[in-house]
């Protein structure tokens, strides 16, 4: 291996630890908030990359009906829960025009924008607006009834969660897999490195939302009481940070990462409805680098999970994904040897 091809593989490896970090934010972001650990991060990958290749065909995306069954669901969760408590027909019908709205104006918006083939930056726009809201959605239909459960009650129900999208994901996008065109084709040649477009953009979205994120947890009051419930979630409650709203607006986040990933990892390979999962795992590994707590060494752990993955393949491609798998063993041993943690009572 000589200078150049080290330089070509670690530009692959830090484009693809570039999307890795921003799912591995996302998982770290998650747990800190609601102590689950999101198994299913990568389906939201996979549905915004499929929402945008339907999209560029002229169709309706699946994501459409995916979307209006989870919140017909949870409509359905609603007006039970407010005849269990004896609310007003008055106090249902707001719930139920808070959980519908949003859903049946895009879905109906989109059957209409479908065929019309807009530009793909609209397109991508409007993907964003479609798989976002499955993160609320999720989190009302999947865990907020066990908010208060164990983390391992809490892994059960993602496993769970992961295989129910993957399977409804088959169903509504079926088995083909789609690759999405570039969101810009220059080139650019820089000593023995070439650079796309889209390796310019993957770079430049990525350090665009880790800047959003930073300053919407430092100065928004919402991305505050965000930070209040993972320090403390008791104490967050008695401060009146309701920890289900908390929790809704840490799936939606984790949902909108989840969709934009798949839009910057969409050109670069074929996506399939079950591609998520190993996209979103290599996220995980980044996540536990960091111990499931600490951005800053999230982001370090998904680059180094990038150029581990680009230099696996171009020594040994068939066992690329043990050595990166296989990277998360000694990690672990190494943090159960710095900071053993006594029994919970």
């Amino acid at each position: 291996m000589d200078f150049s091809i080290a330089a070509i593989l670690a530009l692959d490896g830090l484009t693809n630890g570039a999307v890795y970090a921003l799912l591995a934010l996302a998982t770290v972001l998650v747990f800190a908030v609601t102590r689950v650990i999101f198994i299913p991060q990568g389906e939201f990958v996979a549905f915004g990359a499929l929402t945008l290749a339907m999209l560029q065909q002229g169709k309706v995306p699946g994501t459409v009906w995916f979307l209006l069954v989870m919140a017909l669901g949870c409509s359905v969760a609603d007006v039970v829960d407010g005849l269990r408590h004896h609310h007003g027909p008055a106090r249902i019908a707001r719930r139920l025009l808070g959980t519908l709205a949003y859903p049946l104006a895009i879905s109906a918006f989109t059957l209409w924008a479908a065929p019309q083939n807009f530009s793909l930056g609209v397109q991508a726009l409007l993907t964003l607006a479609l798989v976002t809201p499955f993160g609320n959605l999720l989190y009302r239909l999947a865990y907020e009834s066990l908010a208060d459960a164990s983390v391992l009650v809490l892994l059960i129900v993602s496993v769970g969660v992961h295989f129910a999208l993957t399977g409804l994901g088959l169903f509504f996008f079926g088995a083909e897999g789609f690759r999405n065109p570039s969101f810009w084709d220059a080139r650019f040649t820089l000593g023995p490195l070439a650079l796309s477009g889209q390796t310019v953009i993957i770079f430049g979205a990525s350090l665009a939302l880790i800047v959003a994120l930073w300053l919407f947890f430092e100065r928004s009051l919402w991305g505050k009481a965000l930070r209040a419930t993972a320090v403390n979630r008791l104490g967050a409650r008695l401060m009146g940070i309701s920890s289900d709203g908390a929790g809704r607006l840490t799936f939606t986040l984790a949902a909108f990462i989840g969709a934009l990933s798949g839009l910057l990892i969409g050109p670069t390979t074929t996506v399939f409805y079950d591609s998520g999962f190993l996209i979103g795992l290599k996220g995980f590994v980044a996540a536990v680098f960091a111990g499931l707590a600490s951005y800053p060494q999230a982001l370090l752990g998904a680059l180094a999970v990038g150029l581990l993955e680009s230099f696996g393949s171009f020594w040994a491609s068939a066992y690329k994904e043990v050595i990166v798998f296989g990277s998360i063993l000694p990690m672990l041993l190494w943090r159960s040897l710095r900071d053993p943690h006594s029994e919970e009572h």
